[in-house]
This record gives structure tokens, C-alpha cells and sequence, in this order.
């Protein structure tokens, strides 16, 4: 029986990498982006594409509408797409928190409003969102991000509980950092936000510049995070959280301390790097 997966932000990285992952498993994939031209490749290799922007409504239902009609069911939706907003939490204009929390929170929810209709009634279904460590703890610069991933968390616990008598799943996927384009679209972002900001915080902005000084340091590749989503999609009872890489183990752990022995270690680094 073949099945059929949705997955968002399929343009580079993580996305990119999890419509291959798919596909070799003989899934049919219908890989998004907001500008189709980004995946031919991905096209080329045998998978249905389609431009979704997932802060549009339309969009995100003219994509499930095709699935259905096209093949009659969808199995699973990858919610990949998303961005990282850094900054000092006072120096980010709130139009840009709205904007963030727009890709990263409200374009899943949009998604799951326009599939889940239909896995109920089959009463089978997956939706797999993409978190980040970043949902399980933060620190200074990543108050707008991490709100964003956090909010995300919450979400889909209060999903999984409800929908669970329908017999839809949903998983998250939480990795550490990946080596991906997304470091460069954040460090893009963070000087904007420098630029623009208070002058208060430069220590915040210098960690986050000697961070990605180091490059790929310590990151995980996407090909990894991808084989856990497709655990996770695949698996008949998937687990509620998989988180990925050393970083995302740690995080896990690490939200279970004493709050203010982190506030404390966070404290202690900020003097160091002034």
C-alpha cells in the first residue's frame, strides 16, 4: 500500500532532505516551497511539487485538496517550513515577533486545520512537527525563536491529547543545531536586529557571532534529522518527542533543572564574555 506525505519547506536543508528520505521508501511525496523553482531537483527525482506559503490559508488548503484528489488519502504532513528570528527579546520590533510566530507557529496550525478533517475520517493519520532545542530551552538572543518553538510544543501536545481517540498521531522532531542555510538566514537576521537595536546587549550579539564563527561545529546533518522524521511518520505508535543529536538530548535533560541553576550558568558565561 503506498503512502502519501506532505512535507513543508522542502527548498533546502532538513525539507530537502526528508522528501529524499520518503521518496527512497517508496512514499509519494509531494514536496512544497514558496517558489517551486527551488526544488526541481526534487521533481526531477520523482516527486510531486506544488508552491505552498504556509502563512496563506489557501495555499495550505489547495495543497491537501490536490493530495485527496489526487491519491485519496494523506498519511502524513511534515510541518518543515520555518525560520529563526535572534535577538536581544527587547531590541526585536513586535511586527517581526508576529511574523515569526506566522511561519513558525501559525503555518503548522493552518496545515493540521486542513488535514486533519480528512485523516479523521479515515481514522489514520501523522503530523510530524519540526521543533527545535531551542522549544525545550532558551537563553539571551533566542526569546522570539524559542517563544516561537515553545508555543509550537504546546500546540502539539494539546493536538496529540485530542486527537488521539481518531487514531491521528502527531510527533515532534526537536534537533540541535543542523548544518543547514539556516545559520546564515539567523545571522542575517541577528545583525539586522543589532543594527536597529537598544546597544544594550552586545555581549548577546558577540556570543552569537563567535557561535557561528565556528561553522558546522558540533552541528548534525539534515539527512540525520530527516531519518528521524521518517521514524516518526512511519512508526504505527510513534513517541510523543525525538529529540535529535547530542545538543537535543541535553536540551531534554536540561529542562528538567532547577531554573535558577541555569539562569545562574548563563549569568556566570554573560560575565566571562564581557
Amino acid at each position: 500500500m503506498e503512502r502519501t506525505v506532505l512535507i513543508t519547506g522542502c527548498s533546502s536543508g532538513i525539507g530537502a532532505a526528508t522528501a529524499r528520505r520518503f521518496h527512497a521508501e517508496e512514499w509519494t511525496v509531494y514536496a512544497t516551497a514558496r517558489n517551486t523553482d527551488d526544488i526541481e531537483a526534487l521533481a526531477e527525482l520523482g516527486c510531486e511539487t506544488q508552491p505552498l506559503d504556509v502563512t496563506d490559508r489557501a495555499h495550505c488548503r489547495r495543497a491537501v485538496d490536490r493530495i485527496i484528489d489526487e491519491q485519496g488519502r494523506l498519511d502524513c504532513v511534515v510541518n518543515n517550513a520555518g525560520y529563526g528570528l535572534l535577538g536581544a527579546t527587547e531590541d526585536v520590533p513586535t511586527a517581526d515577533v508576529a511574523d515569526q510566530f506566522d511561519v513558525n507557529v501559525y503555518g503548522p496550525h493552518r496545515l493540521a486545520r486542513a488535514a486533519l478533517p480528512h485523516m479523521r475520517e479515515r481514522g489514520d493519520g501523522t503530523i510530524v512537527n519540526l521543533s527545535s532545542v531551542a522549544g525545550l530551552m532558551t537563553g539571551p538572543g533566542f526569546g522570539v525563536y524559542s517563544g516561537s518553538k515553545a508555543a509550537l510544543e504546546s500546540m502539539s501536545d494539546a493536538l496529540r491529547r485530542e486527537v488521539a481517540p481518531f487514531g491521528v498521531d502527531v510527533a515532534l522532531v526537536e534537533p540541535g543545531p543542523v548544518d543547514t542555510g539556516f545559520q546564515s538566514r539567523a545571522g542575517e537576521e541577528l545583525e539586522r536586529v543589532r543594527e536597529a537595536g537598544t546597544g544594550a546587549y552586545d555581549d548577546v550579539y558577540d556570543f552569537h557571532a563567535d557561535r557561528y564563527a565556528l561553522g558546522n561545529v558540533g552541528q548534525t546533518t539534515p539527512e540525520t534529522v530527516a531519518d528521524v522524521v521518517f521514524e516518526a511518520a512511519s512508526s504505527p505508535d510513534p513517541d510523543p518527542r525525538y529529540p535529535v543529536g547530542a545538543a537535543g538530548r541535553l536540551a531534554s535533560f536540561s529542562r528538567h533543572l532547577p531554573t535558577r541553576w541555569v539562569d545562574a550558568a548563563i549569568g556566570l558565561a554573560r560575565r566571562v564574555i564581557r
